[in-house]
């Protein structure tokens, strides 16, 4: 998404250049060199040295967010000017800090771009490092950078409720949604989708999860209902992608002998239409515990594809509102594996019916397309 958002506003037509601090690593490969600069469509990209320490260990990851803010602050030291705009997003945790330091040295302006709340998640998932004292100080010195901010780009509205009781002036506050790029990404028919046909599941009935299996995620309701659903041939569970969940859940699948849950590695970008269109029907789960802290970002591809959406956790919750008020899937409470698998034979059945892929297209089109959200962007840097 930020990718889209560079080029998007470079296409725009951005008044100055564009410049993106990252890391020379992948996101799951810690050893990847990539260039330490260069230029990709008019976007400047700079990538600075860090420790590779890798994500899979909490001490080793925060070594290496410790080494990007160092960098990052010398990098933005030397790239910011007098009224720049320095956009902070929100990995590693708390780079607003580092933005809200050389924003105030330089006199620029400072936008958050807030993809989830720390230190909250992570108290939430129980890192010791997050609970009494240094939460507290965490979160005030968090707070802080929000006040700071020009403004605060919250991506749902749960997450921005949470920030006015945090005390964040409501004119700091906008909510733009994730999205994803509805000119690469179009539903594929079963018939012509290649990946559907190598995965051997034509004729088959497609429970998919794509994307990251990380610790704010609940698969056991999901692993419950695969189990329940064995003997039925006709579906099949498909998870593609990875992340700290991934061999668990591939060890409790071999445990208990689960032939129907079938795993692929992340996709190629330029795959993404096949395999996303490869399920008939997308699970999307989400601890209750993180609603208004996280907005799970796969919902808005499964919908440029026009699945619809099984989502798992909160009734209440910011999908679980958008699904029901849109009527784009079903709302399943986590462990309540009867009704997931009355949601499953449910979208099986409707699944004959031709106009729900458009209906699902229609409205990512109108509501979460790339287009759409960075205009919306476009317009905040212009005040």
């Amino acid at each position: 998404m930020l990718s889209d958002l560079a080029f998007g506003l470079v296409t725009n037509g951005v008044d100055s250049s564009l410049h993106i601090v990252t890391s020379r690593q992948l996101y799951d490969d810690a050893s990847a060199r990539l260039p330490a600069y260069e230029v990709i469509r008019d976007v400047h990209v700079h990538r600075i040295a860090t420790t590779r320490f890798g994500r899979q260990n909490l001490l080793g990851r925060a070594i290496d967010y410790l080494s990007f803010y160092l960098s990052a602050f010398y990098c933005l030291l030397k790239l910011a000017q007098k009224d720049d705009t320095l956009i902070a997003k929100t990995d590693p945790p708390l780079i607003s800090v580092v933005a809200a330091l050389v924003s105030t040295i330089k006199r620029a302006r400072l936008i958050n771009w807030l993809q989830d709340l720390f230190p909250e998640v992570a108290a939430e998932l129980g890192v010791k490092l997050a609970q009494g004292l240094p939460y507290r100080l965490l979160k005030t010195i968090r707070n802080k950078t929000l006040q700071h901010a020009e403004m605060n780009i919250a991506i749902g509205e749960l997450m921005a409720e949470r920030l006015r009781r945090e005390g964040i002036p409501n004119h700091k506050i906008t909510v733009i949604h994730n999205w994803a790029d509805g000119e690469q990404l179009n539903p594929v028919p079963h018939e012509q989708n290649q990946l559907r046909t190598e995965w051997g599941l034509q004729g088959k009935f497609v429970v998919g999860y794509s994307g990251n299996l990380g610790r704010s995620h609940d698969f056991s309701t999901i692993l419950q209902a695969a189990e329940a659903l064995r003997q039925r041939d006709d579906i099949v569970f498909l998870l593609i992608g990875g992340g700290a969940q991934l061999p668990r859940v591939q060890q409790e699948c071999r445990e208990k002998g689960l032939s129907n849950v079938m795993f692929k590695p992340y996709q190629p970008r330029e795959k993404l239409s096949e395999s996303l269109s490869v399920a008939d029907v997308h699970l999307i789960s989400l601890k209750a515990e993180l609603e208004s802290l996280i907005v799970p970002s796969k919902f808005y591809g499964v919908l440029a594809v026009g699945r619809p959406v099984i989502f798992i956790g909160d009734k209440q919750g910011e999908l679980a509102k958008i699904i029901q008020l849109e009527m784009c899937g079903d709302v399943v409470k986590q462990g309540d594996v009867a009704q997931i698998i009355v949601a499953i034979t449910k979208e099986q059945n409707r699944a004959m019916v031709k106009h729900q892929e458009n209906k699902i297209r229609n409205l990512f089109d109108l509501k979460f397309s790339k287009l759409r959200a960075i205009n919306e962007f476009d317009c905040i840097f212009k005040l």
